[in-house]
């Protein structure tokens, strides 16, 4: 007789347990543009869980464990339905974090699957990474940094030889070289305000711009330039400067 009351109780426990409201949704929040898109989600899971992003909104499912939790949703531009050179870029986490649906593929919608194999909760961190500029075409304003880049030259156009290398590339390969920098000196999230070519007669171009980097609690402003070979979309060298 105890044994079934005991039994009552536990099922009745068991029901009695808030089920995890799925799936919670969430805006992206909107920080700078120009150069390639990026947005940058942070999740808490316990178990398992599923992060979908489509335009400026993201859908947190959990499947298994404790509710899932949205810790941070910023991108320079929303994802867009065909994203050119998509990349998934995982930056932290104890367990594995996968591409489970490529946008590429699914008209504009990314899920990637969390599995957390240890006992309570853990941050996971991962970038969602696309070319956002049309070969040759400016991104962002006319604003040149301090660093050493010499004056900027007007930028004409898609470039005459078939063969250069794609512009939102280049561009790419720049922010990611002010990224890795960036990491190494403890900043973990770096955004991008905004990021613009600077064509130069011969092979001595620039792509310079805009960043904030955080770390801990705090973010800082940096200006960037990257000495560049617009044809095979070779970085030089890189400048970061601080508050800039």
């Amino acid at each position: 007789m105890n044994k079934q009351i005991f039994l009552g109780v536990a099922m009745l426990a068991a029901f009695m347990q808030p089920a995890p409201a799925n799936p919670v949704s969430r805006r992206a929040t909107i920080t700078g543009g120009g150069g390639s898109g990026r947005c940058t989600i942070e999740v808490t899971v316990d178990a398992t869980a599923e992060v979908e992003v489509f335009g400026d909104t993201g859908l947190l499912t959990t499947t298994s464990g404790q509710p899932a939790a949205w810790q941070r949703f910023q991108c320079n531009a929303p994802l867009p339905s065909n994203p050119v050179g998509f990349r998934y870029v995982k930056i932290g986490g104890r367990g594995t974090a996968r591409l489970h649906q490529d946008p590429r593929s699914t008209g504009g919608r990314a899920v990637v699957r969390i599995d957390d194999p240890k006992g309570g909760s853990a941050r996971y961190t991962f970038d969602l990474q696309w070319g956002g500029l049309q070969s040759g075409g400016p991104v962002g304003g006319g604003w040149t940094p301090g660093p050493p880049p010499p004056s900027p030259g007007h930028w004409p156009g898609p470039r005459p030889s078939p063969e250069g290398f794609p512009m939102a590339r280049t561009i790419r390969v720049c922010q990611d070289s002010v990224t890795s920098r960036l990491n190494r000196h403890g900043y973990q999230y770096v955004t991008f305000e905004n990021t613009l070519p600077v064509n130069n007669p011969g092979r001595n171009d620039w792509v310079t711009g805009r960043a904030n980097g955080t770390r801990g609690f705090g973010t800082t402003r940096f200006s960037f330039s990257c000495s560049v070979d617009f044809d095979s979309g070779r970085v030089h060298s890189v400048h970061v400067h601080r508050g800039r």
